[in-house]
């Protein structure tokens, strides 16, 4: 492949690609920093590496795998730093955009802090399902997961954010 055809085939599937995988990376990341060079670097491999997304059959899941590899490796090397969760509540970028409703606001500020109490197994499983609107089999080929593995997650994810959300909504 030439440089010119590889250029444009990584411009593509950045066109394609990156909004849903940044979204993806903020998710499980909780830092708009941390995204940015986890995407830049998942970009920067395929362009040093073109040959890796030959017989891919599904680019997206690819990519989403990649990214969740990538996330989960920087999760790794921070676990030595041991945050409380008083500190990432406080901290966190909102994977939501920003509202002038005060209603909306504060439901999208209990999401994102329910979202950030899952596991980052569930977590990932969730945002794919919902967000991204990927299947079971399609999430399982992703994280390289069992597609019941992926069901169980989604479903235990579930209960957790619903548990943390009926304080909210038993008040309306």
């Amino acid at each position: 492949m030439g440089i010119r055809a590889m250029s444009a085939d990584i411009e593509r599937l950045y066109d394609d690609h990156a909004q849903a995988l940044f979204a993806y990376l903020l998710n499980l990341t909780r830092n708009q920093d941390d995204t940015r060079d986890l995407l830049q670097e998942l970009f920067v491999k395929l362009a040093r590496q073109p040959d890796s997304l030959k017989g891919v059959r599904d680019e997206r899941a690819f990519l989403i795998r990649l990214a969740h590899n990538a996330a989960i490796d920087l999760m790794r090397r921070r676990s030595t730093r041991d945050k409380t969760r008083e500190q990432f509540a406080a901290e966190f970028d909102s994977p939501f955009a920003a509202t002038t409703d005060p209603d909306e606001q504060a439901f999208r500020h209990a999401l994102a802090l329910a979202l950030g109490e899952l596991p980052p197994d569930q977590r990932a499983v969730v945002h794919l399902k919902l967000w991204e609107g990927l299947t079971f089999e399609q999430i399982a080929e992703a994280l390289e997961i069992p597609m019941n593995t992926a069901a169980s997650r989604y479903r235990y994810g579930l209960d957790k954010l619903r548990d943390h959300l009926r304080p909210l909504y038993e008040e309306l």
